[in-house]
């Protein structure tokens, strides 16, 4: 069977003036456009192949690598927005549509959406939605607490910034936990903190515990030498000044000095602290 929206291993079974045909086990069959069809081949050989519908609603083939596959999320921008939807760019001459049912609030034109490639199976059309809760769940959770796991940042609301969790789960990250500049569609390793009665997922961008507490003191050392051996900072600074500079709440920064004087790698004073190696 070929798969539209995911990659085909077939086999090469005749050349024609358009392309390449190629099938797979079951006689099923599908061409491969002249611009794509390798230097060199023959018949027989086998070619792995991104598969969907062309222009006339025909599947075909290409060698061009999607930006998005068949049942994933990823951060696409809007190409062009007409009466039957708005249009992602996913790399391919098709652009990929979003309908307007599946659309969270109406696209805008050069705009980047996280969004879900689905089938239609009305139309058996690849299509996207960036109604992305349609097709996240938390009854049945496949993560434990303290589990690393892969984040895509989806959208900011009051409490914090939503995530999307091994391409499954919804999950969220506090505002006062976030010490580094994050995006909507940032891709990056988390950690799941807990998990709530209701299966709600509360995510930490860094280590629990006191396992926060080495990484810590070695950016804070690592700070400290570049710039000369001191810092600015101490127990009674402001907390922005210290998220500012080492992108780290204040409790974390404490916790971190605190290792590096008790290993007599600081000196700490009124105005600061100092490299005991400088």
């Amino acid at each position: 069977m070929i798969r539209l929206g995911e990659y085909n291993t077939l086999q090469i079974l005749r050349t024609t003036s358009v392309g390449l045909f190629l099938g797979d086990e079951e006689n099923n069959a599908v061409l491969l456009p002249n611009k794509y069809v390798p230097e060199t081949f023959e018949i027989g050989d086998e070619l792995e192949v991104f598969c969907y519908l062309d222009y006339d609603e025909r599947p075909v083939a290409t060698t061009l690598e999607p930006a998005i596959t068949l049942n994933e999320f990823q951060l696409l921008k809007v190409v062009d927005v007409n009466e039957y939807g708005a249009f992602l760019d996913w790399g391919l001459e098709k652009h990929l549509l979003v309908p307007f049912r599946e659309q969270r609030n109406k696209m805008q034109e050069g705009q980047w959406y996280v969004v879900f490639c689905y089938l239609d199976n009305k139309s058996n059309r690849l299509v996207a939605s960036n109604k992305l809760d349609k097709f996240l769940s938390n009854e049945q959770l496949t993560v434990r607490v303290r589990e690393k796991v892969e984040l895509i940042i989806t959208r900011q609301t009051d409490l914090g910034w939503e995530v999307i969790i091994n391409n499954k789960h919804k999950g969220l990250v506090y505002f006062n936990e976030v010490f580094k500049d994050i995006a909507i569609g940032d891709l990056m390793p988390g950690i799941i903190k807990g998990i709530r009665a209701d299966n709600k997922l509360d995510i930490s961008l860094q280590p629990l515990g006191e396992k926060i507490l080495e990484p810590a003191a070695n950016k804070i050392y690592k700070t400290l030498e570049a710039h000369g051996g001191y810092l600015p900072l101490h127990d009674k600074s402001d907390p922005e000044a210290i998220r500012e500079e080492l992108q780290m709440s204040k409790k974390t920064f404490k916790k971190g000095v605190g290792t590096l004087y008790k290993a007599r790698k600081i000196e700490i004073k009124e105005d600061g602290i100092y490299s005991l190696s400088n």
